[in-house]
């Protein structure tokens, strides 16, 4: 019979090794519901229900309810008061801080703080400095490093102590990168680019030789000096009609003075190291000799080759019968080395280029050419105007020649320049002061190809990763400013690429060429990711962006439990993804990122 009163509990019991009738082992496991009381001085119990055929994690709910535990639906247990993204912000600042970037900026403080928040702003998600300031508040970059709150005249402030730190940092970047320990053949590349800016107050603004083919633009320049891997040293920031030669020779004296490195080897491109600027390269003002010489690697141009080949020159085709490259010599170009080149993969695209430009130029003059016979077009002057529209869209006009009268139009090809053209299709010839037992032909020409290395990273500024263009600054000093930050963010997504590899489609093993004049190629394994797209594990491959934007979506969220008042920060689980990018960059995944 039930007593009334006394405290009710689950109570369980386990049997183990239990032998039934067949002789057969048991372990049996039972639940019941009690209630405890005391009946003449003496405590009893008495079984109120059998809870045994009840699932487990229900009788676990009573078990925890009798015991005074509040119960609340597991959704209303926590309530997430806020989540931002964090991934992509801390493998950067991650990366940041393995290569000594904050140290490498200037003094700790506030301008440091704002300084390095744009530089991974750069690189996580480039944009304007007015959206960043906003963006900032929108991911955990801004309340770890302290510059959510920041304002306009901040984020300037900042840019402006960047600037007066330019020097210095380049400095410690070319200590590290093309000192004689990291860079034995004491080789920089540097290479010139340009892009256009909106407005037209700019002292740096000038109409000038567009990169970008933004015709009628103003624009600025700014010279990529980087080590013979590609990696980012310095830049500087040119007008925008400045010249190729020009900007060689201000790099120069920023490596010779400012970085005060000696004997070094420039690479650079034909339009860039001139012959006059190779009289003038090893010279002082007062026309001696400097005792710190430089060498230097370039190419000739197209007349210079085309006389080498002139009248039985040192470069004739039957040199390249059996070979590819051939070094020789000219009175031309004394006490220098010609590594003379021909590319046959080349010189076939460029006929075809050719051809398929000279083809269309020609079906643009048709018209023109059926309207002077119908009669419709007369005149030698209308006739004329007509032709200059067209016959140079293409810049084929030089190649054509073009007979006007008052009703007859003749275009006819010039077969002669055509076939001169044509003769140096795939030819280029190099050349350099270096002694063969310092750097053999071969060597010659991957350093020059090594130039592509300085274009990838234009590219990276300019457009795939870090979008510096088109600039909108008005004062000099933040236009300088802003080129750097691009360059610094250049310098950690140059890092971040090569950490990445794994993940990504790059090619974590280009086959080294065993002829160095013939194309680059990809090697089997990168072929392979670009045709199956996942890996081993089903795991996809991705572009760089693509792993920043994947990254952003490791959260960490505001997390706060039913019946507090408190918040506690919680990450949200990472994917394997996420996890190997951070051990990829040899970085545990932070928390905080300071």
């Amino acid at each position: 019979m039930a007593r009334d009163g006394g405290k009710v509990h689950v109570v369980r019991v386990s049997k183990t090794g239990y032998v039934d009738k067949q002789g057969r082992r048991k372990d049996y496991s039972s639940a019941y519901l009690r209630r405890t009381y005391r009946e003449a001085g003496k405590v009893k119990n008495e079984t109120v229900a059998n809870l045994s055929a009840l699932p487990g994690h229900v009788i676990d709910l009573i078990d925890a309810g009798l015991k005074g535990q509040q119960l609340v639906p597991a959704a209303s247990a926590v309530t997430i008061t806020g989540s931002l993204p964090h991934g992509h912000a801390a493998a950067v600042h991650a990366m940041a801080a393995k290569l000594g970037l904050p140290a490498l900026l200037g003094p700790a403080g506030r301008q440091r703080d704002l300084a390095l928040a744009l530089i991974i702003s750069r690189v996580v998600a480039p944009a304007s400095k007015l959206s960043t300031l906003t963006w900032w508040a929108d991911t955990t970059l801004g309340a770890d490093l302290g510059v959510a709150d920041a304002s306009t005249d901040d984020i300037y402030a900042a840019m402006d102590w960047l600037g007066h730190q330019q020097d210095t940092i380049e400095a410690g970047l070319a200590r590290r990168h093309l000192g004689r320990q990291a860079n034995p053949s004491r080789m920089a590349l540097f290479d010139l680019s340009s892009s256009w800016l909106e407005g037209t107050h700019c002292p740096l603004a000038a109409r000038g030789y567009s990169r970008d083919g933004k015709k009628g633009t103003l624009q600025i320049e700014y010279g990529l000096l980087t080590d013979p891997e590609g990696c980012p040293v310095a830049v500087r920031v040119f007008p925008g009609n400045t010249g190729d030669p020009g900007a060689f020779t201000a790099i120069v004296e920023v490596v010779r003075k400012k970085f005060g490195l000696q004997e070094m080897v420039m690479v650079g491109d034909r339009g860039m190291i001139t012959s006059a600027r190779i009289r003038a390269l090893n010279q002082r003002e007062d026309g001696t000799a400097r005792p710190d010489p430089y060498g230097w690697i370039t190419a000739l141009r197209a007349p210079a080759i085309r006389k080498l080949m002139a009248d039985d020159g040192p470069l004739q085709l039957s040199l390249f019968d059996q070979q590819d490259l051939a070094e020789i010599t000219s009175p031309d170009f004394p006490g220098e080395r010609l590594v003379a080149c021909r590319n046959p993969v080349l010189a076939a695209d460029r006929a075809r280029k050719r051809e398929d430009l000279l083809a269309a130029t020609e079906k643009l003059l048709a018209p023109l050419i059926a309207r002077v016979q119908a009669g419709k077009l007369t005149g030698a002057g209308p006739i004329g105007v007509e032709v200059g529209k067209v016959i140079s869209t293409y810049k084929t006009s030089k190649h054509f020649e073009v007979t006007i009268t008052d009703t007859t139009l003749a275009i006819e090809r010039r077969q002669d320049r055509i076939e001169a053209e044509a003769a140096l299709d795939g030819f280029y010839v190099l050349r350099t002061p270096i002694p063969a037992g310092e750097l053999d032909a071969p060597a010659v020409v991957a350093a020059y190809k090594n130039l592509k290395y300085v274009e990838r990273d234009f590219r990276h500024i300019k457009s795939d990763d870090l979008d510096l263009r088109p600039v909108f600054h008005r004062l000099e000093e933040r236009v300088r400013a802003h080129v750097l930050i691009c360059m610094l963010a250049c310098y950690l997504t140059w890092h971040l690429r090569r950490a990445w590899a794994t993940l990504t489609f790059t090619d974590e093993n280009p086959p080294a060429p065993g002829n160095p004049v013939a194309p680059a190629r990809r090697s089997a394994a990168a072929q392979a990711k670009a045709s199956y797209q996942y890996d081993q594990a089903g795991q996809p491959y991705r572009s760089f962006r693509g792993l920043i934007e994947h990254l952003a979506t490791l959260t960490r969220n505001q997390v706060r439990y039913t019946g507090t008042h408190v918040t506690i920060a919680m990450l949200a689980e990472p994917t394997s993804a996420q996890r190997q990018a951070f051990e990829l960059i040899g970085a545990p995944i932070p928390l905080t990122l300071t």
